[in-house]
């Protein structure tokens, strides 16, 4: 053989090598937060678990309105009289004696049917083709909600992980500067210039740092796991966070003037489709006193004889055609009752309607609040990390220089160690306000 042939052989036996086989990327290469947003909507699975909930909706609403359309049936019974009937027929010569007793009919009988019938007027299916529309927007409302809460809890985690690792950034940036002064501190205390309180404050600062260091790394693992969770990510996979913090701080702002409108909310919305809903339940009941009426047909061929072997030689067909016309005269007043009830259900949704505006209005004062709360102190720890970082370093060199003392310069480390964990603290509580805000006023985007 050849290598031209070997080669054909090869490709015949396996030709996946003809045609790569697709992959399916479950990972994001670049995991900025849009991009996180949009694989959690895509592999989510309260998400895909909507999605399938609208599909098992659209089959039951087609379903339904299947009884729309003509039904035909077949069916076909064989029936063998192992006693025959017996029909009296009086003697017609005379009346009053004894009646003739004479056995009718064949012992062996076979009817296949043919039967068609179309609904006219029937309040089940006039009731699924009036409220089909709304049931599929329903549903649709109901993954529209679900995107929301998955946008607004993937929004949040994202913010939890990084200010983990800004936290985790700051402490090692901590760690290196006490780490210096560490040793400063010990060489001063060798050449006799500071006595071993300076060195073994800067140990107990160093000490506690690290240990911090270690918590942060420890809470950076659960989040991380959070937010995979929220996203519907793969947990062995790594997810490497894309963002940028400047980026981040022109997204703080927002309009304040804002007013809430109702209609806005999802959650409003569903109440509305729910309010038209129980209204067709309302006519629907109300059409329970009105008469149901369909058409059939029905075409039947008879087979009889005494002998089953020539059962099929003949038939005997027959057709007919007619309407059926049904109308429940009285049923105890359980058609009263049931139009109480399902006038008592709407009016109920107007009670919700009322509860969820005055809920919407207390989410949206709450949510505000606190954005506004947050805002202000974002702008002020900014303010205050630029003045740790002056001070720090200003004492840092007068320390060097003799002027001040070793405690002053801890001081001024411990505030641009905290300033700094708070500066990131207070920029992802604006961003997390933000999404409150949004999300109470109804235009949260996904």
């Amino acid at each position: 053989m050849n290598g031209v042939s070997a080669l054909l052989l090869l490709l015949i036996l396996y030709p996946s090598l003809l045609y790569p086989q697709a992959t399916t990327d479950t990972t994001l290469q670049e995991a900025s937060l849009p991009n996180c947003i949009r694989y959690g909507l895509d592999h989510q699975p309260a998400i895909q678990a909507s999605l399938i909930d609208e599909e098992i909706t659209e089959t039951t609403i087609k379903n339904k309105l299947a009884d729309w359309y003509p039904q035909l049936n077949i069916t076909a019974n064989y029936q063998h009289y192992l006693k025959m009937p017996v029909t009296i027929f009086p003697d017609l010569n005379n009346p009053t004696g004894p009646k003739r007793e004479i056995q009718t009919g064949v012992r062996n009988y076979s009817t296949p049917q043919l039967a068609l019938t179309q609904t006219i007027f029937n309040r089940d299916v006039l009731l699924a083709s009036r409220t089909a529309r709304d049931v599929r927007l329903q549903v649709r409302q109901t993954t529209t909600a679900n995107k929301i809460d998955v946008v607004a809890a993937i929004s949040k985690a994202f913010y939890d992980v990084l200010l983990t690792r800004q936290q985790i950034q700051v402490l090692q940036e901590t760690i290196t500067r006490l780490d210096r002064s560490l040793k400063d501190a010990y060489y001063q205390y060798q050449s006799g210039v500071a006595d071993k309180i300076d060195y073994k404050r800067a140990t107990i600062s160093l000490n506690n740092a690290k240990a911090d260091l270690k918590a942060a790394q420890e809470q950076l693992t659960a989040r991380y796991a959070y937010l995979k969770q929220q996203m519907g990510y793969p947990a062995e996979q790594p997810l490497r966070l894309s963002f940028d913090t400047t980026h981040m701080e022109g997204e703080i702002a927002f309009d304040t003037l804002q007013k809430v409108q109702y209609e806005s909310r999802i959650e409003f919305q569903q109440l509305q489709t729910q309010q038209r809903l129980l209204q067709a339940n309302v006519t629907y009941n109300q059409w329970s006193y009105i008469p149901t009426l369909s058409a059939f047909g029905y075409y039947n061929v008879v087979y009889q004889n005494d002998e089953f072997s020539k059962l099929y030689a003949h038939s005997f067909p027959n057709l007919y055609i007619g309407l059926q016309f049904a109308w429940p005269l009285f049923q105890g007043g359980k058609r009263m009752w049931n139009i109480r009830q399902a006038n008592l259900q709407l009016k109920r949704n107007d009670v919700e309607m009322t509860d969820l505006k005055n809920n919407i209005n207390t989410q949206y004062s709450q949510a505000m609040a606190t954005y506004k709360s947050n805002l202000t102190d974002f702008y002020a720890q900014k303010e205050n990390l630029d003045l740790a970082s002056d001070v720090y370093n200003t004492l840092q060199l007068q320390y060097k220089s003799g002027v001040k003392t070793y405690l002053e310069v801890i001081i001024a480390e411990t505030d641009l160690h905290t300033t700094q964990l708070n500066y990131y603290n207070s920029l992802y509580q604006v961003l997390s306000s933000k999404i409150d805000v949004e999300k109470a006023l109804g235009t949260l985007s996904y």
